[in-house]
Parts: C-alpha cells; structure tokens; sequence
C-alpha cells in the first residue's frame, strides 16, 4: 500500500549504500565492511522496489507490475554482468544458473507460496486465463530456446551457442518479451487486469513530485545495489567454497536477493485475494528476466570475447520441462486452491536440494 509520503527509511537505505560505496575502497578486504555491504543491499533491494511500486501506483495497472518486473531484472542484470566482468573464466555459466534459478522460484516458489497462502485464506481465487496462459506460452518459447536448444544446436561446442546463433538467440529473446509487453499492456490489457476489486485498487495515486521523487530514487537504489554486489562477490564465492557448495549456488543467491522484496508484495497481493496481481508480478518477473538479461549478457559475451554457457544439463533440463507442464496445467481453468500450491513448493524444494546436493 503506497502512502501519501515517502517513508524515512526508503531514503536512509540508500543514502547508506552510498556511504558503503564510498568507504569500501579504503578498507579492502575487511569483513565487517563486507557484512554491513550484506545488510545494506538488502535494504536498498526493498528500498528499490518501493519506489517502483509508488511509481507503478502511479501509471496503473498492468503498468505497475511491469515496472516492478523491470526494476528487478535491471538489478538481476547488473548483478550478472558485473560478475562475470570480475572473473570472465570462473564465471561463464552464472547467468544460465541465475535465470535457471529465477524461473524455479517465481514459477515454484513464488507461484507455489501464493497459491498456498491464497487459497488458505480465501479457499479458491480466480485469475484471467488467457493472460496466464500468453505468459506461460512466452515462457516456454524463452526458456527452450535460450536454456536447452543451446545443447543441440552446435554439439561441438557443448552448452555454448556459436556467434552467430547467440546474437539471434539475443534479438529472439527480446521479440519475444516486447511481443508479450504489447500484447500486455496495449493489445489485450483487459486480460491482464484483476478479475475482482478492491479498495487498495482505488487508493488514491500519489502525487507527481512524490513520484519523480521515488523515481530518482529508485535509478539511485539500482546503481548502488550493482557497485554493493561486486564488493559482497569475493565473500560470497569464498563462503559457498568453504561449504562445499556447486558453484552455480552463486546464481541462486542472486536471484533469491533481487525476487525476495517482489516475492513479498505477490504474497500480499494473494493475501488480498488478488491472485492476478501476483500472477502478472511473478510470471512478469521470469519474462523479463529471460528476455531482457540473456541479450544484455550475450552483447557483454561478444563485445568482451567471454565465454557465455547456456545450456541445461539433463537434471535441470527435466526440472525445467516438469516446471513448465504444471504451470500450464495449474492457469489452465481460471481457478486455483492449496492442492496446486503444495505441489508447485515440493518441485521447488526438489530443486533447492539438487542444487545444493548434485
């Protein structure tokens, strides 16, 4: 719910990660820098998403959840490129495993808890169909054709797509979201809108200085976010090593830190029995973390002559195909209760395990 101010400590947050920035050049290689950068980015994280969401309240629905959608895959992005610049040799699977595990939590976790909790509380909830199933559709194209075609397109080069068929999978990628954002947000906007209304729906929107304010903030929060990530990166690799831990447990991180403040407002919203609200932020989210973040990390593959891995190994391949079969059958008839949510949490949990136990 977006009040008629902004709160102190959506501005504290980042003025904080500004101060970290700022003092962690000159104390390299100390842990408790390190473990305030940790603190902070998680509050930045929410700051950021609250700004997005007075903005968001501002230009409406379904604009509002895209915003939302984008702001998170702008800092899943950033994540994943600055990393990969930071050791390019160490680093070349990082966004297969962070978009990997970005579509196991929205389409299991974030999906599953919401339908959980959702139909807990109100036993049934209804949702629009035919945006459900355009945004599985698209999913399923994106997820194919970026996470599992790369294994048979060139055999020679394993998980890799050769030059040419990663610049066409790049501009695929982004056709396919733009197609879905118009189809959103212009085309067929009414299948994207909440089938039943609310007071909150009706709130009234904030002010426009409110947010322009909101918004600078937000560009802010995104910025720091990205130079606090690069700073907690050596920790972090160091942490999963001494645990023992794959290292694609690097791009779980990452995605669970940027959806964590969107999994909370979808949860809120199936709270609110307003499942479609949820449906378009967690579905939005895996959409734009495909489409977007493949072709931004593919140009930073080519331009800098890294190697950029894609492809899904047979275990990751079945999660996947498994993941997409039950979220078609789950948004097949309008209608969800806690049954689909249980099984969408125990695919989720089978997933966490095999990464953290291969």
């Amino acid at each position: 719910m977006v009040g008629t101010q902004i709160p102190l400590w959506t501005r504290a947050w980042p003025a904080a990660a500004c101060v970290v920035l700022f003092v962690a050049p000159f104390l390299k290689g100390n842990g408790i820098v390190a473990a305030v950068a940790g603190i902070v980015v998680l509050g930045t994280v929410f700051a950021a998403v609250h700004h997005a969401e007075v903005v968001a309240h501002r230009v409406g629905e379904p604009f509002g959840t895209l915003i939302l959608a984008l702001a998170v895959t702008v800092i899943e992005t950033a994540l994943i490129v600055s990393v990969m610049i930071s050791a390019p040799d160490q680093n070349a699977g990082l966004a297969r495993d962070t978009v990997f595990a970005a579509v196991m939590i929205v389409c299991n976790g974030i999906v599953g808890l919401c339908l959980l909790i959702g139909g807990a509380r109100h036993r049934e909830q209804v949702f629009q169909v035919h945006g459900a199933n355009a945004a599985m559709a698209v999913l399923a194209a994106l997820t194919s054709l970026t996470l599992i075609l790369p294994n048979f397109a060139a055999r020679e080069l394993g998980p890799l797509y050769s030059r040419p068929q990663l610049i066409f999978a790049g501009m695929i990628s982004l056709v396919l979201y733009c197609s879905f954002v118009f189809v959103q947000t212009v085309r067929h906007r009414e299948h994207f809108l909440p089938a039943t209304n609310d007071d909150e729906m009706h709130a009234s929107p904030p002010s426009n200085k409110m947010a322009f304010e909101s918004a600078g903030l937000l560009v802010v929060s995104l910025v720091t976010i990205v130079g606090l990530a690069k700073i907690l990166t050596p920790t972090v690799e160091l942490g999963i090593e001494s645990l023992h831990m794959p290292k694609s447990t690097v791009g779980i991180i990452i995605a669970a830190l940027v959806l964590l403040p969107e999994c909370l407002a979808a949860l809120r919203a199936a709270q609110g029995n307003q499942l479609q609200t949820s449906l378009n932020l967690a579905l939005g989210s895996a959409l734009a973390t495909i489409g977007l973040t493949i072709p931004a990390v593919a140009a930073v593959s080519i331009i800098l002559g890294q190697r950029l891995e894609l492809g899904l190994d047979v275990k990751d391949q079945f999660l996947l195909a498994l993941t997409l079969v039950l979220g078609m059958i789950t948004l097949a008839t309008g209608r969800t209760n806690v049954l689909q949510g249980i099984v969408h949490l125990v695919i989720f949990a089978v997933f966490v395990f095999f990464a953290v136990q291969p």
